[in-house]
């Protein structure tokens, strides 16, 4: 049998055996054309083809920028269509058995850069000198951001904080993070000074940040809310700007430093180095840039 008669028979008894929509079918129909394109160019049938031409043909799909999501889909259509060989006996083995799944990229994160981390800190402490009716709320967020670049604390570490485990000694924090297990974070001297400036306004309590929710602290929300506002008026696009985002850039920037990956991946509390491993693609993918940008053969 040809091709395009392997191909038809396959797509008919996914209509009349399992009942397949139309648009199912015609979806098929595409995907298996594709393929049994690219098998024949190089010279092989849908009954001999290896697994070297079905990665070959994933790696054909890669190149013509479609999507892992798209790819995914079209290599489920082609081991359908192979199980069909096999369990009609017309072919002995399955060249789709053991290729992997093409998986998204994990999707990088949104990172500031040091000049406007700067204007950030610049205006939130300017902020929480200048204006008397606003500066329990402004001192409050100038004293977070200063925590949260300097530390990489997660958000709900951060506004949970017990104003003991920065009582204790100014210079290092001891968080408890997911799962209960503990990790000692640094503080640098200006997040040390807001902490201490914060301190002096607060009355008796155990929280940091105290509020009068069911909690006690500070909700993440509000913290969210407030510092979208603060980046309008440094002029940096709100979208761009959340609490987790302060968290990766501590991690980007520190890296980029010359920091050592292990050390960030300890700073930051995860339990897999390949979760800190993404703030070095988004380093790769600034280097890309860069080149493409400014090279005389780049593309940009």
């Amino acid at each position: 049998m040809s091709g395009a008669h392997l191909v038809a028979a396959f797509l008919e008894m996914m209509s009349a055996e399992r009942g397949a929509a139309a648009n199912t079918i015609d979806a098929y129909r595409r995907d298996l054309a594709d393929y049994s394109g690219f098998v024949a160019g190089r010279g092989q049938t849908l009954l001999d083809c290896p697994r070297e031409t079905v990665t070959a043909w994933l790696d054909r799909l890669r190149m013509d920028g479609l999507t892992a999501a798209s790819s995914a889909r079209r290599l489920s259509a082609v081991r359908q269509f192979h199980k069909f060989l096999c369990a009609d006996g017309l072919r002995g083995d399955d060249p789709t058995r053991i290729v992997a799944s093409p998986k998204p990229r994990r999707p990088l994160p949104k990172v500031l850069s040091i000049a406007e981390v700067d204007r950030l800190l610049t205006l939130a402490e300017e902020e929480a000198e200048a204006d008397a009716a606003k500066q329990p709320a402004a001192r409050r967020l100038y004293c977070l951001l200063e925590l949260l670049y300097a530390t990489g604390l997660r958000v709900s570490e951060l506004v949970s904080l017990r104003r003991a485990a920065v009582m204790r000694d100014a210079t290092f924090l001891t968080i408890t993070g997911k799962g209960g297990k503990e990790r000692v974070v640094p503080v640098n001297d200006r997040a040390r000074d807001a902490v201490r400036a914060w301190i002096q306004t607060l009355p008796p309590g155990p929280f940091l940040f105290p509020a009068k929710g069911a909690d006690g602290h500070l909700s993440r929300q509000v913290f969210a809310r407030d510092l979208k506002e603060l980046a309008g008026r440094a002029g940096i696009s709100a979208a761009r700007v959340a609490p987790h985002v302060l968290r990766h850039a501590f991690a980007s920037h520190l890296l980029a430093g010359g920091a050592d990956l292990r050390v960030v991946q300890m700073l930051l509390g995860h339990a897999d180095i390949a979760t800190t491993q993404i703030y070095t693609h988004v380093l790769d993918e600034k280097l890309r840039k860069l080149v493409e940008g400014h090279h005389p053969l780049g593309t940009g």
